[in-house]
């Protein structure tokens, strides 16, 4: 991630610079001691605090009327249905709420979080930046000049077979789902998340309307890579496998390729048990895709407030994310020779493996031994 914690910490003394809060007034999180703030909402209590206090910061700025109970019992009903898939009603009764009022708050603080996805999302911008994310990817899997992991992160939504655009939300496992494009760093830090689209939408077809995706193929950011699965085209910044190695040095290069796009999987995975609700988002149609995208920002943004305060994500068993196979768009053959030469330029430079050589036996000096 391109901010360290220091900086974090003085964006949200900014967002409180010029707002009234009562920092030292108790909240309905007090009412918990930290083993059950966790087991609750997957937090600890530094990352809540600061969570609240930044969503009350927003909220004073963007929201013309106070709301009717306070800002902290608003958190807490979101962050609870983020962890749970659902809203309790023990945490509901307890900030004197009721089923029917959970939508609208989820809705309101999903909406107010999401909007601050340019100040806690960020892809590197400076050269520096950039040279430093590319540096701890190359630690792990050697592959130099690569700015960031990509993948479509699916979640679930119910839909009916009836619907007429039912088939739109089938993934390429059966599923029916919403998919977002999603990019990170090695250590699992979100880049960058757009793009909320039916489950059926390929990822190629996702990178090449998203603004990250022409961003990128325009060199706006240098000279680099971005880690891609078999969804995508092989391209002048997207570095997808071999697919069919046919030497030993291709098939090192994609045993590297395939240890550092697992980082992506891993994170997906983590944010999904850390917040369950994106296991199963509801209805395809109740709210739109708006309403999800909303949901799946926000619980991204907390995924990297939640790093930053080293908070780890509950263990859970049969949590792994699958790895999702990517329908492939056609491509006319030689447009793509000057990325087939570049990625081939990588291996031989950085993977390459000398023939093997085969030596016959020396059985005579066996003999001898005997």
């Amino acid at each position: 991630m391109a901010f360290a914690l220091p900086v974090w910490l003085a964006v949200h003394q900014e967002l409180l610079a010029h707002e009234e809060v009562d920092r030292g007034a108790p909240t309905c999180f007090d009412e918990f001691d930290d083993e059950s703030l966790f087991q609750l909402f997957h937090l600890t209590r530094p990352c809540i605090t600061f969570i609240t206090d930044t969503v009350r910061a927003r909220m004073n700025k963007v929201v013309m009327k106070k709301p009717v109970v306070s800002v902290d019992s608003l958190v807490m009903v979101t962050l609870d249905y983020y962890a749970h898939g659902v809203s309790s009603a023990s945490i509901l009764d307890r900030v004197g709420l009721s089923q029917a009022h959970s939508p609208a708050i989820i809705s309101l603080v999903s909406g107010t979080i999401s909007g601050m996805v340019d100040q806690f999302i960020s892809f590197p911008q400076t050269e520096e930046a950039r040279a430093n994310v590319a540096a701890k990817i190359e630690q792990i899997c050697d592959i130099p000049n690569v700015l960031g992991i990509i993948a479509p992160a699916h979640f679930r939504v119910r839909a009916s077979s009836y619907e007429d655009d039912y088939k739109s939300f089938v993934n390429t496992l059966g599923n029916t789902s919403v998919v977002s494009q999603l990019i990170c760093d090695s250590d699992g830090n979100i880049l960058s998340i757009e793009k909320c689209c039916v489950g059926g939408t390929s990822e190629q077809e996702m990178w090449e309307s998203s603004f990250k995706g022409q961003e990128i193929e325009e060199d706006l950011h240098g000279p680099y890579w971005v880690i891609g699965g078999k969804g995508y085209h092989l391209s002048k910044h997207v570095l997808t496998p071999v697919p069919e190695p046919v030497s030993d040095s291709e098939a090192c290069f994609n045993e590297a390729h395939a240890k550092i796009y697992r980082v992506i999987w891993t994170t997906i995975g983590s944010m999904k048990r850390r917040f369950k609700c994106l296991t199963q988002l509801g209805y395809a149609r109740e709210g739109g895709l708006d309403k999800k995208s909303n949901i799946i920002k926000a619980c991204s943004v907390l995924h990297n407030i939640a790093k930053k305060f080293s908070v780890p994500p509950p263990t859970g068993v049969g949590q792994t994310e699958p790895l999702y196979p990517g329908r492939q768009l056609s491509v006319t053959p030689g447009s793509n020779d000057e990325a087939l030469k570049a990625r081939q330029a990588l291996i031989d430079s950085n993977f390459y493996v000398p023939p093997r050589s085969h030596y016959p036996s020396d059985s005579s000096s066996e003999e001898e031994d005997d």
